[in-house]
């Protein structure tokens, strides 16, 4: 059957997540997490704690500093009986969710199966929750407006701010649908196959971003027609299937992108100048409140050089607010003053700096020897702000600022003059923060990899009120399982430092010699290293350690997180000094524990760490004597343009470059036993670099293992073939890591 072209959503989501999603949860834990419900007033919330059969629900005051469960169990479970004329299921409260139905907060809508309720809270009444009566018009949700047949999150209607419009796609097109009635208005009716209209972030482009007041829309066309289509391939129907997926490689044409602003109650299109820079990318920022200008990033082809631009909604004229080479970003709007916060690297560390909307430098926020965190893809940089309370004056930000533990993530703050720079936290480790909308508390989650997590309520000061959860994993304790070592050792250069992690089998003993196996990812745009306790990185590793085996992790150099001259390492040279990095660090580590046989080592990755693991067997074939390869991206000049090039340039200007990258070219250097995996649905790893690494050592005359899981996309380890593919994983290891 034939099948619409499809776009890749590169930024939103990436080709870590198959690697960082992999595993199901084996580190038993309960408590140390929170989910908060904000209430009405914004700073008190609800949030449910427990396992479904006893499912307690909390309502925590700050402003009173109380937690106390919100409901009585006994008395609602009687009344749910007496309603229901059966006992409701489980044992403690039969639902995780509800809503209050007045302001008020005197009652509640739940639901059990699909039967709705409402419980009076002052008498414990349950009675069914009215219907709609047949010519009332009933609430319009938003719905599913595109599914990926790949793993990445369905794409859903958007909400205007008046709440009275949902934004979808329908045949290529937008139209909106009203909240009321669930009546359609047609905005577009020229979307066409490889031109057609996106909303959400399927290109990494914001787009369908309403104005304030809900009257106009800021959309993005692409544009794919001259962009390649390479085929996914599906085989276990009754008949053969093919999607196309239209995303450009290294070198490939790129899509083209317009911008247009809708003015919803006339339908008026107008299109915004965003210049005549070819392979230009578009990111929409956001509108100023009154809805006046738009706001907007525009990039090079190699993102390393972006402009801010505001347009006018009503002639499409722009104007450039501000130019930067490198990575930099738009933080958020300061509307009171109109201005915004920007973030740069332009003095080596991510920054925060005070701008007027003209353009003008008014202060910068933050310096020093440290960076304010920024987002996985270093070239498109998110930032580690939190929250900006306009009113009191502060940014708060989350930053790696402690010189002796580079990678602890703490919180920040800092006033918007530039003064009273401090740190919030305390406990060293890694700090989730989600804060109140009223901006007055905040709950920080807090853990390391040897200290399981916390969750405390604090002042927007760093005041501690109380300890909302604490982790307990007594469970995980008899078992015998210990913590992870944190280690530090020099990079080849013999000058950096880097950072990672070992783990050790069960029932460990100094005394015996171990087979080593690295866990290896090495992108530019990630470290793997876990820096919180339960990790999905610590608990892949851990399974890896049941096995037998000593293992480790470590971030090289030219991974984010410790400035640019750390990650610029691989500007130009991907492939070049990743692996003299990791073989450092496995002779460091093997010099002071003699227990690690260096006559027995592994490396196993998947996704970019696949293609290390690649380099690895190549490059140090007398290192790496066995490698597990799963969903590799198996040769950078055969990837995605939008995870190279940044990195690499165009193949035209660095032919050199791109040729080092090359792991076909290294074919005959293999020496190890290799296993490759890889499945044939793969939309974000293109299964043809797996058969152009396959064709090369065939050529060469080197056997390997290879394992072609029909139809399996990215997420090799949470299919139907998970279990497959965890046992082949097993037995190469066992079998070839033998004494």
């Amino acid at each position: 059957m034939r099948r619409t072209p499809l776009v890749i959503c590169f930024q939103a989501l990436g080709p870590l997540i198959g690697l960082l999603l992999i595993m199901q949860p084996v580190l038993g834990q309960a408590g140390g997490s929170v989910q908060p419900h904000w209430l009405a007033d914004g700073s008190s919330f609800w949030y449910a704690e427990g396992a479904p059969e006893n499912t307690v629900i909390y309502r925590v005051d700050p402003r009173a500093n109380t937690k106390e469960p919100l409901f009585d169990t006994e008395r609602l479970r009687a009344s749910l009986t007496e309603t229901l004329g059966h006992e409701p299921p489980m044992k403690g409260l039969p639902f995780e969710g509800f809503a209050f139905v007045d302001e008020q907060e005197s009652a509640v809508e739940f639901a059990v199966g699909d039967e709705a309720f409402v419980l009076r809270l002052d008498t414990y009444t349950v009675t069914p929750a009215p219907r709609p009566a047949g010519d009332e018009p009933r609430p319009v949700t938003p719905q599913v407006v595109k599914r990926w047949r790949w793993s990445w999150p369905d794409l859903m209607e958007t909400r205007s701010p008046d709440g009275r419009w949902l934004l979808g796609i329908d045949a290529l097109n937008l139209r909106l649908r009203s909240t009321v009635d669930g009546h359609t208005l047609q905005l577009t009716s020229d979307g066409a196959e490889g031109y057609e209209w996106l909303m959400g972030f399927e290109l990494g482009v914001g787009s369908g971003v309403f104005s304030p007041d809900s009257r106009k829309l800021a959309v993005v066309r692409a544009d794919m027609r001259q962009v390649p289509r390479i085929p996914i391939s599906y085989h276990l129907g009754v008949t053969e299937e093919m999607e196309w997926l239209q995303a450009p490689k290294v070198g490939q044409p790129m899509a083209k992108f317009d911008l247009f602003v809708i003015d919803i109650p006339s339908q008026e299109r107008i299109r915004i100048d965003t210049g005549d820079q070819p392979d230009q990318r578009v990111a929409i920022a956001g509108w100023l409140p009154d809805g006046s200008e738009l706001l907007l990033r525009t990039y090079d082809r190699t993102r390393r050089r972006g402009d801010l631009l505001a347009a006018d909604p009503s002639t499409g004229g722009t104007r450039i607010i501000l130019s930067e080479e490198g990575r930099a970003s738009f933080v958020a709007l300061i509307e009171g003053e109109q201005q915004f916060i920007w973030a740069s690297e332009r003095d080596g560390w991510n920054h925060l700096y005070l701008y007027d909307l003209d353009g003008t430098l008014i202060r910068r926020l933050t310096e020093g020897a440290f960076p304010v965190l920024a987002g996985a893809h270093a070239w498109v940089s998110q930032t580690g702000v939190v929250t900006v309370d306009e009113e009191a004056g502060w940014v708060y930000f989350r930053a790696q600022g402690d010189p002796q533990r580079p990678y602890d993530v703490h919180l920040y703050r800092v006033s918007l003059d530039g003064s009273g720079l401090e740190r919030l936290t305390e406990q060293p480790g890694y700090h989730d923060i989600q804060f109140a909308p009223s901006n007055e508390f905040y709950l920080d989650t807090h853990s390391s990899l040897d200290r399981p997590p916390v969750v405390e309520l604090r002042r927007a000061d760093g005041t501690l009120l109380q300890t909302v959860s604490r982790a307990s994993i007594d469970a995980l304790l008899a078992t015998g399982w210990s913590p992870p070592e944190e280690f530090v050792v020099k990079a080849a250069d013999g000058v950096t430092d880097l950072y990672g992690a070992l783990f050790r089998p069960p029932d460990f003993d100094p005394g015996k010699l171990y087979p080593v196996i690295e866990w290896l990812y090495a992108g530019p745009w990630t470290t793997i290293v876990p820096r919180r306790f339960g990790d999905v990185t610590a608990r892949e590793a851990q399974w890896l350690a049941g096995l037998g085996a000593v293992v480790f992790m470590v971030d090289g150099r030219g991974t984010p997180g410790r400035g640019k001259e750390f990650e610029d390492v691989v500007l130009g040279s991907i492939g070049r000094h990743e692996i003299p990095d990791h073989v450092a660090t496995l002779q460091a580590l093997a010099r002071d524990r003699l227990y690690m046989d260096t006559d027995r080592v592994g490396v196993f990755g998947g996704s970019w760490g696949g293609y290390f693991t690649l380099r690895a067997m190549l490059l140090a074939p007398d290192v790496y004597h066995v490698g597990v390869a799963f969903a590799p991206a198996a040769d950078p000049g055969e990837y995605w343009a939008d995870y190279v090039e940044p990195y690499m340039g165009l193949p035209e200007t660095d032919p050199e470059g791109y040729e080092s990258a090359s792991n076909t070219r290294l074919a005959a250097n293999l020496e190890g036993k290799l296993l490759l995996i890889h499945g044939t649905g793969d939309a974000e790893a293109p299964f043809s670099g797996t058969m152009k690494v396959v064709d090369a050592l065939t050529r060469a005359g080197k056997y390997f293992d290879l394992i072609v899981l029909p139809d399996e996309n990215h997420y090799l380890f949470r299919g139907r073939s998970a279990g497959y593919v965890r046992e082949a994983v097993r037995r190469h290891f066992v079998e070839h890591l033998r004494p």
